[in-house]
């Protein structure tokens, strides 16, 4: 079965490239020195908002991201095509114009990542013809951002030989999302992107980033995301307010203990309990104390994973649902539905809302037996309940960004 499914997903990469290289022809009047690049997006199965919070996370790379397609040109323009959204036609740009601009679109992730590049010493002296095709849902929640950014990051690697490594390239790529695009997110998504493994998730210290990768060992179960369908409007001023709070709650816990902590994720559950009566009981706590307590669910997800408990796996995740919605406040009503729903239904061991919240989709475990049922079941309950018609996707887990060849 496993050696199958490789075999398929070479079928389907060779096919992509192939098309791709035909798209780039059309558009750039040859693929002559063309080369095709993947990166992909990422599902994180626990450790929600911990990651600028100096925490641990548990992703894991998705066979889903962002193709490109890309060559080196002789002067110094930047030709950007979207497969995605063609009736754009070619976008233009150059290595002496790297300035945000809002009427420059989607182009501003690329953009962003070279102008990070050039700004810590990496020379880029030559254009590129860049065609870029992305299957992540739209508003999914699956970091279709993160997956342009490394991807571009390794365009510009291989293409110019520089000698940066995949987690530089993560760090490069949230430099740009934070300082460019102006989206102040942690490091997790790019680095999942960056150094996904097949079948496995990725438990990643964000403070020090030292990882390990975590077999996922899921025996009679799968993973399926449910796309609520509602866009993923997380946006810079609702996340950037989530931050505000974390960092008014990092002072808090500091004065009140008499410490002098770096990140919130450096407390414990302990530590939490011995301030909770001296702090204010409002949403600054709250904020507080999901980020501390989801810190220790990651670990604690690790380990009962490790031991084959899925079970105890399905229960943390549901917790984590749980503070998401009523401490941190980032579900809304078509997550919680879609939560809702999915745990209700048979053969479903658990569930929660994935990615930055405000939309996008749930990350669910479900027997393999039971995922017809489940699809159809909680696909109807959702739209009888929203009037929205959801999607959803068994997930595959893939490798990292890589250059696909023949």
């Amino acid at each position: 079965m496993a050696k199958d499914k490789r075999e398929l997903q070479k079928k389907k990469e060779d096919y992509m490239k192939s098309m791709l290289l035909d798209k780039f022809a059309d558009v750039f009047g040859s693929n002559e020195g063309a080369k095709v690049y993947f990166a992909p997006g990422r599902v994180n199965l626990i450790g929600e908002h911990t990651d600028y919070n100096g925490g641990h996370v548990f992703p894991c790379a998705l066979t889903v991201g962002t193709y490109a397609v890309a060559r080196k040109r002789k002067d110094r323009e930047l030709h950007f095509y979207s497969v995605n959204f063609e009736y754009l036609g070619v976008k233009m740009s150059s290595l002496d114009k790297l300035v945000y601009a809002k009427e420059a679109g989607w182009t501003n992730y690329p953009k962003g990542v070279i102008w990070a590049l050039k700004g810590k010493g990496f020379e880029i002296e030559n254009g590129m013809d860049i065609l870029i095709y992305g299957n992540i849902p739209n508003g999914s929640g699956l970091s279709s951002s993160a997956s342009l950014e490394v991807l571009t990051g390794f365009v510009c690697k291989d293409l110019f030989g520089l000698e940066v490594s995949l987690t530089e390239l993560a760090l490069i790529g949230q430099y740009s999302e934070n300082h460019y695009n102006g989206v102040n997110c942690g490091i997790m998504d790019q680095f999942a992107s960056a150094m996904g493994k097949k079948d496995n998730a990725i438990l990643l210290d964000c403070s020090t980033l030292s990882y390990k990768h975590v077999p996922l060992n899921l025996g009679e179960y799968t993973l399926i995301l449910a796309n609520t369908c509602k866009k993923h409007a997380l946006g810079a001023s609702a996340y950037n307010k989530r931050r505000e709070e974390v960092s008014e709650g990092l002072i808090r816990m500091n004065s009140i203990l008499g410490t002098d902590k770096d990140n919130l994720c450096d407390f414990t559950e302990d530590d939490y309990l011995k301030a909770e009566a001296s702090m204010e009981a409002d949403k600054i706590r709250d904020r507080v104390k999901h980020v501390i307590y989801e810190n220790q669910r990651v670990k604690k997800a690790v380990e009962v994973l490790e031991s084959g408990d899925l079970f105890a796996f399905g229960e943390i995740l549901r917790e984590g649902h749980a503070s998401l919605r009523d401490l941190y406040e980032v579900t809304g009503f078509e997550l919680d539905t879609m939560f809702d729903v999915a745990c209700q239904t048979e053969g479903c061991i658990g569930s929660r809302m994935t990615g930055g919240g405000f939309g996008g989709c749930t990350i669910n475990i479900v027997k393999k037996s039971a995922v017809e049922n489940f699809i159809e079941t909680v696909g109807n309950a959702y739209k009888s309940k929203t009037g929205i018609t959801p999607a959803f996707y068994v997930c595959d887990i893939g490798d990292g960004a890589r250059e696909i060849k023949m």
